[in-house]
């Protein structure tokens, strides 16, 4: 059985075709939980409240993370698997297929994150470059989606285990998730940086992470990857979230973040 969570926040742009796509999937999911955090209007999210397997949950602006838990408790409970994914995400038609295929067949991946590609909702089309194939550390301690920008080719096409995965598509088994219940996200990010917690958090648990790259699906990512577009404030939070996470896993990366957020905060780099 599979679940899927969404957690939309002023996402109308996007949420018709994230659910076009996951009407088109050859393994169609079981249940969709929409968890809205704060969205100006919901009038949006109508048309999908009515649908026998969806269900609308509405909050204030409670931040992503937070959202997610919401939607992991209003989830049935007998779950093989739930995909957390946004809404600004949209799945090739066998993602899913492909996905928990996969995951049955190797026991021990706790999450499953595929090959995402970039998309351009204003255009309306692919951007014909990468969004994410896992998430990785530099050697200073920055972490990044690798891949993010290049041109979506032969690259990255072997299946492995990474250091983490990106919260935009999340195919997670649940029995990897039952001891972190309720709170499967650290809320305490409220947004950015929470899937990375949620990975390193798994693998000290001896859960793989594994990047699939035949589990194809597009995200569309409001900044476009341009960080001049990114609000001020949303970069302090997000250069905040660093701190907190070497804090959190006892990194030695943590004056890296330290400077980092300074950087941001006071000479807004």
């Amino acid at each position: 059985m599979l679940s899927v969570i969404i957690v939309t926040h002023n996402s109308e742009p996007f949420i018709d075709r994230c659910f076009d796509s996951l009407d088109r999937q050859t393994s169609a999911p079981d249940r969709i939980v929409i968890v809205d955090s704060g969205s100006a209007h919901t009038s949006y999210l109508d048309r999908y409240s009515g649908r026998a397997d969806c269900e609308v949950v509405l909050r204030e602006n409670i931040g992503f993370a937070a959202a997610n838990n919401v939607g992991f408790t209003h989830i049935g409970g007998a779950e093989d698997y739930v995909c957390v994914m946004n809404p600004d995400t949209f799945l090739e038609p066998d993602s899913f297929q492909s996905a928990l295929a996969i995951l049955s067949a190797r026991e021990r991946v706790g999450i499953l994150g595929g090959r995402l590609k970039g998309f351009d909702v204003g255009a309306d089309r692919p951007t014909g470059l990468l969004d994410s194939t896992g998430i990785f550390r530099s050697w200073y301690g920055r972490w990044y989606d690798r891949g993010q920008g290049a041109q979506n080719a032969e690259n990255f096409r072997l299946e492995e285990d990474v250091p983490a995965l990106c919260g935009a598509f999340m195919v997670c088994r649940m029995s990897a998730l039952r001891d972190e219940l309720p709170n499967v996200f650290d809320e305490s990010f409220f947004m950015y940086k929470e899937d990375i917690d949620l990975s390193l958090r798994l693998r000290k648990k001896g859960w793989e992470l594994l990047y699939a790259p035949t589990v194809e699906a597009f995200h569309a990512r409001g900044w476009a990857g341009n960080r001049k577009e990114i609000s001020h404030q949303i970069r302090c939070l997000a250069s905040k979230n660093d701190i907190l996470l070497n804090l959190k896993h006892r990194s030695p990366y943590l004056i890296w973040a330290v400077a980092k957020y300074l950087a941001v905060r006071v000479l807004r780099i």
